[in-house]
């Protein structure tokens, strides 16, 4: 999936930001405060939405009031206009969040559409309000099917509940339930170390999870089932981290699953707990990037903590790799190192003024256009405050 714009109105820091023409890897770039880690929690928040409920998801973050932008009154509103693959038709989600008399969280418009060629309205898949609706049923494969299409009345046991999630789960309502496996599939990384170090019990993962948990048993996983590609893991750590010649997975007399990582200086490993905070980092990322299954999107804060700043520009071409073989890739930095390793396609400038946060591309900043063209480093720009 390829989100290719996202509108947001009255969400904290945002109180009307339309980010347009999102590449397959974006780089969000903003002074602390300025709503980096806010803009990756939308996808966060849908995603918890989804999951449970917007009553959940809200409350989660401290309830309406504390979500909804300072100062406003009315709704939470999202637009996410993305493909499932390049050769599918533009598709459009919006969802409006407010509360009822009863001060409530509901869901109070809810609409999925597909776009109907270049111009004119798009058709309409599902449109709920506070828990009813209807939704176009069977195989949606292009505008022809939407368009003739059988629309069902539909309500949903709560008007706090996602349509997509209650009609998602039903085979007949075939685009709904991608859109909900796409969401569902949103990863937004909160990797901490000193759990991504620990010794855990022998267990089954495939993916990292959203904090690095489980490090050792998809270490394992991937040396069990996809040798070849644990194995260009290896080859990546050994170019990129000094000393570091192998990495296993070893699993322990009590049960357990220990990283342990090999320096060629020294006879016997280290176990995980004794490797630096940047080896398990870039260990960490290789694993999550080299993934077979990619996620549809992939949003990582801050990746330069605890990195050597020569690893960052070979990082930023790992994240573009992943980016072109399936999944999409939002990172947010304060890195001049990064930076310099980006195009000004890809980046994003995030500023507050008033409390409240715009977000625009790089190249459509004319002084910064002006001076990367003159031959300027956006390391540099950052450097010098010149950016935002």
């Amino acid at each position: 999936m390829k989100i290719e714009e996202i509108q947001i109105k009255n969400y904290k820091v945002f109180k009307n930001v339309c980010v347009k023409n999102i590449p397959n890897m974006a780089v969000f770039l903003g002074k602390n405060g300025s709503g980096k880690s806010t803009f990756f929690d939308v996808f966060g928040f849908l995603h918890d939405a989804l999951e449970k409920n917007i009553q959940t998801a809200l409350q989660k973050r401290g309830g309406f009031k504390e979500v909804i932008t300072r100062g406003e009154k009315g709704s939470i509103q999202f637009v996410i206009k993305f493909r499932p693959s390049e050769d599918e038709p533009l598709i459009t989600y919006e969802l409006e969040i407010s509360l009822n008399e009863q001060h409530k969280p509901v869901v109070l418009h809810e609409v999925l559409r597909f776009r109907r060629g270049q111009t004119g309205a798009p058709w309409k898949i599902l449109e709920f309000k506070c828990g009813e609706g209807f939704a176009a049923d069977g195989e949606l494969k292009n505008y022809q099917d939407v368009k003739l299409a059988k629309r069902k009345k539909q309500r949903l046991r709560s008007p706090d509940i996602l349509a997509i999630k209650g009609l998602g789960q039903f085979k007949e309502f075939s685009a709904i339930s991608t859109l909900r496996e796409l969401i569902e599939d949103w990863y937004v990384s909160n990797l901490r170390i000193d759990e991504a170090r620990s010794i855990q019990n022998v267990d089954y993962s495939e993916r990292i999870s959203t904090s690095g948990d489980n490090l050792a048993q998809v270490a394992k996983f991937m040396y069990d089932q996809y040798p070849d590609t644990f194995n260009r893991v290896l080859e990546k750590m050994r170019e990129r981290v000094p000393g570091v010649k192998s990495v296993e997975a070893k699993e322990t007399d009590d049960g357990r699953i220990v990283l342990r990582f090999l320096d060629g200086d020294f006879k016997d490993p280290f176990v995980s707990r004794f490797v630096s905070d940047g080896t398990i980092k870039m260990f960490t990322y290789l694993l999550m990037l080299n993934d077979p299954e990619k996620h549809a999107l992939l949003c990582i804060e801050e990746p330069e903590n605890f990195l050597y700043p020569s690893l960052l520009a070979e990082l930023v071409e790992e994240f573009r790799l992943y980016a072109v073989s399936g999944g999409q890739v939002f990172v947010s930095t304060h890195s001049p190192d990064l930076l310099n390793a980006v195009d000004l396609d890809e980046l994003y400038c995030l500023e507050k003024k008033h409390g409240c946060t715009t977000i625009t591309c790089a190249r459509d900043i004319l002084h910064i256009r002006d001076m990367v063209e003159a031959g300027d480093s956006l390391g540099q720009l950052w450097r010098q405050g010149l950016l935002v």
